[in-house]
């Protein structure tokens, strides 16, 4: 039986993966592990006006580095890429768990957030580099319960590591686990090297990265100059001689329909997260414990889904059924969610979540493998990064619609009142689903390859 360092290179870069999923982990940990331990840092370090840019600080550069790590990888080489992604993000961590005030802990979160962004991207990249569609999906299978596996994890981790060792901990945990994963990266993982003497897109970066902040930020002022600016973005990138969004993949009907359905995924069953929550503690009348273990079904019916899209996916090398399931059954518990109230059973809201729950795991990371096909290896970094990029602008979309519902259906601070507003936000979901399911049905009819 041969050693892994004589193993050949499928084997190696199998390995590679292992401890890139074990980062992605670990980035995706990070965006929720901090709530738990935040009032502690407040505690410590003060600055209780600007706490809540610990999250958003990560989160906005994780999105505004994302097209950069994409670009630069299609051309030169994801595994260079990739390994800084994990050095910033490692760097950024114990940065963050030295911090002796809150402007340092926040700017160490602006760091490692730039670290998260590029692991994001490159990964899904990679796997679209070294394995073909049908293969492609178990690995995209596997990156998907990485999402779910750290989102349920991450606030029992942070309360876990606050209580027993101090907030710091939470960080610090990072850099042991990170600096492994570098190690297995950089000796396993076997890509092509390239190199190019095309002019960088630096217009299109600064740009871009403009109107992803004034997006995300989503007050009227930023989000008016985050339109204006995404306008500019459009007309640069068809000028650029290697655009950071090359728009002639949008000729491609399995590309703009997968980002369509992508973004419209991202607004309702990543921008809804926080009302299914607030449900359950209101109308529900669950504590955040409770609300957190009530979810925890949901939360695994995201991971069983996205393991059985990856394993059919593979086995028949059919994939428009997921996507058409996902927005379906989305449908369906839209419509279920909307007709709940304080007097619902909970056992009855709870079947309700894993319904959701299955239908946002059909198409996590099936979508993004969709809109890897047909398009050359050079650029399937532009490519995940699109989709990535469309899917944070539809979750912001829905964070600031579901927002707004919520705000103008709220009448009172009764649980009626509550489960009224959050009416409005389920069926507020409706129309994204049906746009969804229309962009599904019409996906072509392909077989995803069985070789590259």
């Amino acid at each position: 039986m041969s050693t892994a360092l004589g193993a050949p290179p499928r084997a190696r870069n199998t390995l590679a993966l292992v401890g890139l999923f074990a980062a992605v982990f670990l980035a995706m940990l990070d965006a929720q592990v901090v709530a738990t331990a935040l009032p502690r840092m407040v505690g410590e370090l003060g600055g209780a006006a600007s706490f809540a840019w610990v999250t958003t600080a990560y989160l906005l550069a994780g999105s505004v580095s994302a097209p950069v790590y994409g670009k630069l990888g299609d051309l030169f080489g994801r595994k260079r890429v990739v390994l800084v992604a994990i050095a910033l993000f490692v760097l950024g961590s114990l940065a963050c768990a030295l911090a002796p005030t809150m402007p340092l802990l926040i700017a160490a979160r602006v760091l490692q957030g730039i670290g998260s962004g590029g692991l994001f991207v490159a990964v899904a990249a990679i796997i679209g580099e070294l394995f073909p569609g049908r293969e492609g999906a178990r690995y995209f299978a596997w990156f998907s319960i990485c999402f779910a596996g750290s989102s349920l994890a991450g606030p029992v981790v942070g309360g876990v590591l606050t209580d027993l060792a101090g907030w710091r901990s939470v960080f610090g945990l990072n850099v042991p686990i990170g600096l492994a994963a570098f190690g297995v990266v950089a000796n396993y993982l076997s890509l092509e090297r390239r190199r190019t003497t095309a002019p960088f897109d630096f217009a299109g970066i600064v740009v871009l990265s403009g109107a992803i902040v004034g997006l995300t930020l989503a007050t009227p002022l930023s989000g008016s100059i985050g339109a204006v600016l995404l306008v500019a973005f459009l007309l640069i990138e068809r000028r650029a001689a290697e655009p950071v969004i090359p728009l002639r993949l949008f000729r491609s009907r399995m590309f703009g329909l997968s980002v369509l359905a992508s973004a419209a995924a991202g607004f309702v069953f990543l921008g809804s997260v926080n009302y299914l929550a607030l449900f359950l503690q209101t109308a529900g009348d669950a504590g955040p414990a409770e609300a957190g273990l009530l979810l925890l079904p949901m939360t695994l019916a995201v991971a069983a889904s996205s393991m059985v899209a990856g394993r059919v996916i593979a086995k028949t090398g059919t994939y428009r059924w997921a996507p058409i399931l996902s927005m379906t059954l989305g449908l369906a518990a839209a419509f279920a969610m909307s007709t709940m109230d304080e007097t619902t059973p909970l056992p009855i809201v709870v079947a309700h979540l894993v319904v959701f729950g299955a239908a946002a795991g059909l198409n996590m990371q099936v979508l993004s493998m969709a809109a890897q096909q047909n398009v050359a290896r050079t650029d399937l970094g532009a490519v995940s990064a699109t989709v990535g990029f469309l899917r944070s602008l539809g979750t912001t979309a829905g964070l600031t619609v579901f927002g707004a519902v919520f705000t103008n259906a709220f009448a009172e601070d009764s649980p009626a009142g509550y489960s009224s507003a959050l009416n409005g936000v389920f069926w507020a979901m409706v129309p994204a689903l049906a746009v969804g399911l229309a962009a599904s049905l019409f996906l072509p009819r392909v077989s995803l390859r069985r070789n590259h």
